[in-house]
């Protein structure tokens, strides 16, 4: 499932990943936030928390997050991922470079300096 992260800035979306992430958490939870504030603003700072209830990702999940970065590829101006999971942050080191806007990967215990990253 994903949850919305409450108490950040206008420019920052932040979500949290628990249990199993599905196609439908993507469809009924970040998609719609992220054409939301696309609608106020041109660009997003993103701040994705794959902490430890996280089990992982179903195949659709995985299709619509491709999408979602790919339909929105110039409104990304940073991105956070904080996650202790290893092919993760392997995966995210890797095509980061995809992206046009900043991304960083910051362990669990740096959630913290994750926020304060995407607030500078």
């Amino acid at each position: 499932m994903l949850e919305r992260i409450q108490g950040l800035p206008d420019n920052v979306l932040g979500f949290e990943a628990k249990g199993e992430v599905t196609g439908a958490d993507y469809e009924s939870v970040l998609i719609p936030a992220v054409v939301k504030m696309l609608t106020r603003q041109k660009s997003i700072r993103l701040l994705y928390h794959i902490g430890g209830e996280f089990t992982g990702f179903d195949a659709k999940a995985m299709w619509e997050d491709a999408k979602v970065g790919l339909q929105h590829l110039t409104a990304w101006e940073r991105i956070a991922v904080v996650t202790d999971v290893g092919w993760l942050r392997t995966s995210v080191n890797a095509f980061g470079f995809v992206m046009p806007g900043h991304v960083k990967v910051f362990s669990n215990s740096d959630l913290e300096a994750a926020r304060k990253w995407l607030c500078e």
